[in-house]
């Protein structure tokens, strides 16, 4: 075989698998797994110590290419996803112009093949330049390549038009990934309504905002029985609404962000605007309920929303910055840190989180497992690393995080991507 990674902890939920053994791969792919593994290989990596588990995936992530290179490419993404421990990512179609045609999905897929460090599964949009008013041609983009639908950023806010796009998705087994927000509630909010954003003189956003449209979306889901994804939930009313619609058997999934399970709305006491996201950073009865659902698996995925802005578009007033952080680097430390280590989450939920349901939701065979036969997308992390998240540990292109300095126990080591080693002690080598 062309690698052995030699007597590691391999967590892996599809197989509930959780003990010491080793892992073989070859020709890409995954050929064994199990204890005493005696076949020669070509190269042999010891993970004594190290958690092994199916390559990561984060199925939200914004690499601002084509359109917006100065906060971020391609190519620069990838080298983020890779340091984080990301085999694979979705990118989001909210570049410029909007991924809402072949050409624009075959040009995320070409610029990706030229330099080639992980796999990238680009999101396209569900309506037209991303406004809301025409659906786009949805079989033309599942066929250049697009794995989802989404209008990212923006809320389908026409019920009619979101009910024909679920419809049509549903025909071809594409999810919907909604981002879900009532404009007119949110108006000129710029942070958590609440007591914080009084006592800062910051225009609230209400949870409501999310609430009422996680509620309209799973009427929908429910009334086409078409698969609806939920993105980046942040407040304890969508979590009810989520739990209470799985228990009917609605088709939704979930996600949310490191961010929404690390945070509170008090941290914006400092003004900062690397905390300035949407959905906002809720209440610490937010954070409480988040946790439990990403638990108890009402939540199914954690994402980053990788969210890269220039250093002066956030250096102003906090009404005037742009929504967003990056994340894709912070994601594994941070949940390690505040999750993990504390054992309020285990490696298992961890995979199942942050692989293999992400691979489930999005159709992507051979990933988020380490069976035999799926591919060889495989991360190694260190629960013993002990990392601060300077500068110098990013390789996005953009720093807009307020994780900055912060000191965490465990990261992502190493990263293989169909056999190929991308990530070496911290290091991109691919």
């Amino acid at each position: 075989m062309d690698i052995l990674i030699k007597g590691g902890r391999i967590v892996d939920p599809s197989q509930d698998f959780d003990c010491i053994a080793d892992l073989g791969i070859n020709m890409g792919k995954i050929v064994a797994c199990g204890s005493g593994i005696k076949e020669k290989a070509n190269k042999v990596v010891d993970a004594t110590g190290l958690i092994v588990v199916p390559g990561l995936i984060d199925m939200h992530v914004h690499f601002r290419e084509p359109g917006m290179e100065e906060k971020e490419t391609i190519y620069t993404g990838m080298r983020a996803a890779a340091k984080g421990g990301f085999s694979s990512v979705a990118t989001m179609p909210n570049t410029k112009p909007a991924t809402d045609n072949e050409g624009i999905v075959k040009y995320i897929l070409t610029k990706t093949a030229e330099k080639p460090l992980i796999n990238v599964f680009p999101v396209a949009a569900a309506t037209l330049a991303r406004d809301g008013k025409q659906m786009t041609e949805i079989g033309e983009l599942k066929k250049a390549g697009a794995v989802a639908l989404s209008d990212d950023g923006d809320c389908i806010t026409n019920s009619a038009l979101l009910r024909r796009i679920l419809e049509y998705a549903g025909s071809l087994d594409m999810p919907v990934l909604e981002h879900c927000e009532d404009p007119v509630l949110s108006g000129q909010g710029v942070m958590n309504e609440s007591i914080m954003s009084t006592i800062l003189g910051l225009k609230g956003i209400p949870a409501a905002s999310e609430v009422v449209m996680v509620a309209r979306d799973l009427t929908l889901c429910k009334m086409t029985g078409s698969r609806l994804h939920i993105q980046h939930v942040s407040s304890a009313g969508s979590v009810e609404l989520i739990r209470w619609a799985k228990s009917k058997g609605v088709p939704v999934t979930a996600e949310t962000a490191p961010h929404y399970l690390v945070l509170t709305d008090d941290d914006l006491h400092s003004y900062s605007t690397m905390l300035k996201v949407k959905p906002p950073i809720g209440s610490k009865h937010d954070r409480e309920e988040l946790i439990k659902a990403v638990k108890d698996g009402t939540i199914d995925a954690i994402a980053s929303d990788h969210a890269p802005h220039l250093h002066a578009e956030k250096d102003v007033e906090f009404d005037y910055a742009p929504f967003g952080m990056i994340g894709l680097e912070s994601s594994i430390p941070l949940i390690m840190e505040t999750l993990i280590n504390p054992g309020i989450l285990d490696f298992k939920d961890l995979v199942r989180l942050m692989s293999l349901n992400p691979a489930n939701i999005l159709g992507l065979k051979g990933k988020g497992s380490l069976k035999r036969g799926a591919d060889g997308d495989v991360t190694l992390i260190d629960p013993e690393k002990e990392v601060v998240l300077t500068k110098d540990y990013f390789e996005s292109k953009s720093i807009n995080t307020p994780f900055l300095n912060w000191k965490c126990k465990g990261a992502p080591t190493s990263l293989f991507v169909s056999g190929k080693q991308i990530l070496k002690d911290e290091k991109i080598i691919g």
